[in-house]
């Protein structure tokens, strides 16, 4: 156990310190940039020693797995991610623990979001997910249809708009991806001032996502060394 603990506390370290010469090499101050462990496949144990080493905010992308996690966990101070594409069928579960989910792309996952979430007398932080390829297995919404769906967020109860995310597609120079998130984020930003969150960068291009905004980066690997098989 504390050889775990040493591990990841050494994986927290350099982490930190690579998000801090992100900052600094943009002239942007370490405190705009949370750190979202991503501990999928990870067992609950990782989980708790992130905890005691400060972490507060733990990202997951499978309701399956998240959701005893979040149960086993419900006594840690913890801010709980939903990072993972959401199918309507699996909201009511992850309402039951999430947050924020940082994979909102469409309306009826809006509806339905927002009809549990009131349900369940919670209020939960959306995220617009934003395609920057046109591959649309990764999940998504088109740049042109965002602005809209951010209305629709900011107008639904129980939840409320935090403002978007996106994953960096591969192949691409992620540098240019997150640049065309920044003007997404904008646009979201002139309609729905208080929409400041920009969800982007993992453990290979956080720096590139700090350069352009990222105010959460969503890290796994680097922070917990390769991810083992996760078996059912």
């Amino acid at each position: 156990m504390h050889v775990r603990k040493d591990e990841i506390a050494a994986g927290l370290a350099e982490v930190d310190a690579r998000i801090a010469a992100a900052c600094h090499a943009v002239g942007r101050d370490r405190g705009e940039v949370t750190l979202i462990a991503v501990t999928k496949t990870r067992p609950v144990e990782d989980v708790r020693i992130l905890a005691e080493l400060g972490v507060r905010d733990i990202g997951e992308n499978r309701d399956q797995e998240a959701a005893p996690k979040a149960r086993e966990l419900a006594g840690l101070p913890l801010t709980w991610h939903f990072v993972g594409q959401l199918q309507t069928n699996k909201v009511r579960s992850v309402v039951g623990y999430a947050d924020v989910i940082h994979s909102v792309d469409r309306l009826r996952l809006v509806e339905a979001i927002s009809r549990e979430a009131v349900r369940q007398g919670r209020d939960i932080g959306c995220l617009l997910q934003i395609a920057l390829e046109d591959d649309p297995g990764r999940g998504g919404a088109l740049p042109g249809d965002v602005l809209e769906l951010a209305d629709e967020v900011a107008l639904a109860d129980g939840v409320w708009l935090g403002g978007v995310m996106a994953v960096a597609p591969l192949g691409e120079d992620p540098a240019k991806a997150f640049a065309r998130l920044r003007d997404v984020a904008t646009r979201v930003q002139e309609q729905h001032p208080r929409a400041t969150m920009v969800s982007a960068g993992m453990s290979e291009d956080l720096a590139e996502a700090v350069a352009y905004g990222a105010t959460h980066v969503r890290v796994g690997t680097a922070l917990l060394g390769r991810r083992k098989p996760f078996v059912r």
